[in-house]
Order: structure tokens, then C-alpha cells, then sequence
């Protein structure tokens, strides 16, 4: 099994359960952003960075049967979650897997809802520009979010928090 794989599969036992796939890619990419080493490349997205390694380490993690989806549908939606099983854990403790201390982090980023961590990953995906050239970008790439500028303020108060969390 690749390392990628065994990472992923550790941040979901972490979590315990990880609730959507959006918010998973959400996660990985912003503690990327803050230095864990995840292998994933990411590209910008309608719904922000989104990585088809994820995405295909994910399918194939269930598959393998290490990894439980659960699709559950709420109207038009359908929410996937996403634990790790008996067959995952004893996989992991044959295999030392190591997050780069970034555990406190990924516990912080999973108490967000994916709307919010949709917003983070944007900022910081775009984060090389000048600041006054990123908010416009983030505010007219996702104008159909309709974030306000209250709720941008608070992803850049939450981006110094999780810095702190994880020094860089």
C-alpha cells in the first residue's frame, strides 16, 4: 500500500468519521497548506481546491475494504461519511503513519462545516497574491456562496489560528 493511501486512511481513524467529501479535500488541501505532508497535487475547483488523487486514493481505500462510505441522501444532496474499519485499523497498526504532528490540527479543521472550509482553502489557495487582489478574486469566484464579509474575516482570523496551531 502507498503512503498516500496509509495517510489518508489515518486522517479519517483520527477523526473517527469524516462527513462529506468536499470538506475531506478541504482538509487535506489546508493542512498541506500548513505543512503535513500529504502527497496530493490540488487544482482550483468550482467548490475550491480539489485534488483527483484524493479522490482516487479515497475510491480505492474503499474498495480495498479498509475504508467505509456511507451515502446518505438529504433531498437533492447526498452526503457521504467516511470511517475507517476493523480491516483499516489492523492495517494501520502493522504500519507506522506519520501526520508531521499535524493531529491537533486536523481535529481543529474537522469541528468546521465544509461552507467554511470551502471559503479557508480558497483564501489560501490564492494566498501569493496581495491581499486586496485575493479578496476580490475569492469574492467573485465564489459569489454564489454569497460569503460575506464578516465570514471572510473570520477565515482569515481562523487561518492565523490554525498557523499557531502548526507553526511553520
Amino acid at each position: 500500500m502507498f503512503r498516500g493511501h496509509a495517510k489518508i486512511l489515518r486522517l479519517v481513524e483520527l477523526l473517527g468519521e469524516v462527513t462529506g467529501r468536499k470538506k475531506l479535500h478541504k482538509m487535506v488541501y489546508i493542512a498541506k497548506k500548513m505543512q503535513i505532508d500529504f502527497d496530493e497535487r490540488f487544482q482550483f475547483h468550482m467548490y475550491g481546491p480539489y485534488s483527483e488523487e484524493l479522490t482516487v486514493r479515497v475510491d480505492e481505500l474503499c474498495s480495498l475494504g479498509l475504508l467505509d462510505e456511507q451515502k446518505e441522501s438529504k433531498g437533492a444532496i447526498e452526503l457521504y461519511r467516511y470511517t475507517v474499519n476493523e480491516l483499516g485499523r489492523e492495517f494501520l497498526r502493522q504500519r507506522h503513519v506519520d501526520l508531521g504532528g499535524g493531529e491537533e490540527l486536523l481535529l481543529r479543521l474537522n469541528e468546521e462545516n465544509s461552507r467554511f472550509l470551502e471559503l479557508v482553502s480558497t483564501i489560501l489557495f490564492f494566498d501569493y497574491l496581495p491581499y486586496d487582489e485575493m479578496k476580490a478574486k475569492v469574492f467573485t469566484l465564489k459569489s454564489k456562496q454569497r460569503y460575506s464579509e464578516e465570514e471572510f474575516h473570520k477565515a482569515v482570523e481562523f487561518i492565523a489560528e490554525i498557523r499557531q496551531i502548526h507553526k511553520q
